[in-house]
């Protein structure tokens, strides 16, 4: 429980704090485009403001970044691997360092938001980590001569990332990326640019990050499509939805730039007909309801099995009805707003479409401002849209199926391919369920929002494209690899 003081500081954060109306290029200075006003969803209170970078920033950040790129990759291992270190210390010793912006920031409850903190040092951690992994390896060769393979860094790479999860969705980028040798030019969502880059920025920079080699550029459209078009900008990460993602690809295809792309998720939760309900239902819950349904890997669809349909109805409906949904600086309060009316109006489409379709609203279907209650919708037609589309939203659409076989067919239908739950007594046979279903991510007994910076993360199908984000996989994501032959003398030719 926190005092009246410490909410009240996470509900404004510092009266000055160093970046107050900058951008971030090593160093704080005003943003070409001016400034721009951080509101608080909660309170439409502007909590901030930050510079706003425009087209011209972004080529100063990419000319200053390659320069400052090359020495750092020539550091040694253990150089990178401290500062990274020492940003993990700095952010466990004052996680309020993060959360004082992002709960009024994002909207996010104080437990969503001291686990995305956490989530970030674990970053850190693992980026430190990878700079000691191996990056070569010897090949085979039919000729007298050395022949390996290596990893190089890639040079700079461009990081463009949603509201939601700021810190975390910036930090799994930015971290590996620098860690591997590359420079970053992170642009954060405009609604989120403090928890989801300036505060991050601040963090490095004291931990020890040379200058140049992390840009900060909040902003509009215009920044990420200048990035997206930079032809000094090889390699973009971008998590968002999947129609913005289709967009930078195409922007992105005449450059042919690698692209990570991390998109929408229409994630089912299959309860299989030996569970346990009130398990399910809790874990159903969690999927549905967490940060507002403002997830990629939101639990989008429940699949239960037809003799347990009318119980987990029961059971979900219950849990839905007793969440407290309010100002997330209240530490009572289960959920925040949505992010903006335009989300909020859209998820309320969609409700309010799929219950003229025929579907019907246990709980919820209303709110008060951008407070949207969690909401159950059962009797669905197959085409319903909150079974089509990614409501991005508190919404949990629950059908039945009689069969595992149309379980699958159901879950496979989708789009998307993001994450899948299976819950079952029976986790031998779900592992063997798993093959079939085409999903990045099959969670066993647990819900379908999860993610561990040593795991790797990403999707099929419209769910996204590209390599993932965790683990080793970071290595294959930000970095080129690269064939050398050696020999001791110049090969003889007959011209």
């Amino acid at each position: 429980m926190t005092s009246p003081d410490d909410t009240d500081a996470r509900t404004t954060g510092p009266a000055s704090p160093t970046w107050t109306g900058m951008v971030f290029d090593g160093t704080w200075r005003a943003g070409r485009a001016g400034a721009l006003d951080v509101t608080a969803p909660a309170t439409g209170a502007v909590i901030a403001t930050v510079g706003a970078a425009s087209a011209e920033d972004v080529d100063h950040a990419v000319a200053a970044a390659r320069k400052a790129q090359r020495d750092w990759a020539g550091l040694t291992y253990d150089q990178r691997a401290s500062v990274f270190h020492r940003a993990a210390s700095l952010l466990e010793a004052d996680p309020d360092r993060i959360l004082r912006w992002l709960v009024p920031e994002s909207g996010s409850a104080m437990g969503k938001a001291r686990f995305e903190v956490g989530l970030v040092a674990s970053e850190l951690r693992h980026a430190a980590a990878l700079t000691t992994e191996p990056y070569g390896e010897l090949l085979r060769s039919s000729r007298e001569r050395l022949s390996l393979a290596r990893r190089v860094p890639i040079g700079v790479v461009g990081v463009i990332t949603p509201f939601n999860f700021p810190a975390i969705l910036s930090m799994r980028s930015v971290a590996p990326a620098l860690a591997l040798g590359n420079a970053v030019v992170l642009k954060p969502d405009p609604r989120t640019p403090i928890s989801g880059g300036l505060a991050l920025a601040e963090l490095l920079a004291e931990a020890g990050l040379p200058e140049g080699l992390l840009h900060v550029l909040p902003g509009g459209a215009d920044v990420g499509e200048a990035l997206v078009r930079h032809p000094h900008v090889p390699c973009l990460s971008f998590t968002g939805s999947t129609g913005a993602g289709r967009a930078i690809s195409t922007a992105a295809a005449p450059l042919l730039k690698r692209l990570h792309l991390e998109l929408g998720g229409n994630n089912a939760l299959v309860v299989l007909p030996d569970a346990d309900p009130e398990a399910a239902a809790s874990a159903g819950a969690w999927g549905s309801f967490l940060h507002q349904g403002q997830i990629c890997m939101t639990t989008g669809r429940h699949l239960v099995h037809s003799s347990l349909l009318e119980e987990y109805v029961a059971r979900l409906t219950a849990k839905a009805e007793a969440i407290r949904v309010g100002d997330p600086t209240d530490p009572a309060n289960a959920l925040g707003p949505i992010i903006d009316e335009r989300q909020r109006d859209k998820i309320h489409d969609i409700v309010t479409r799929t219950v003229a379709g025929g579907a019907r609203a246990t709980t919820g279907a209303s709110f008060d401002g951008l407070f949207y209650r969690p909401t159950v919708l059962v009797d669905l037609a197959e085409d319903a849209p909150a079974l089509t589309e990614e409501i991005f939203g508190p919404v949990a659409p629950v059908i039945g199926y009689d069969t595992v076989d149309e379980a699958v067919e159901i879950v496979n239908s989708s789009e998307y391919g993001l994450s899948v739950s299976l819950l079952t007594r029976d986790a031998f046979g779900a592992l063997e369920l798993a093959e079939r279903v085409e999903s990045g991510a099959v969670h066993i007994n647990d819900q379908t929002v999860d993610d561990e910076a040593v795991a790797p993360f990403g999707g099929m199908k419209a769910s996204g494209v590209g390599g993932r984000f965790g683990g080793k996989a970071n290595i294959d994501t930000f970095t080129e690899l690269q064939w050398i032959t050696a020999q001791s003398r110049i090969q003889s030719y007959p011209f």
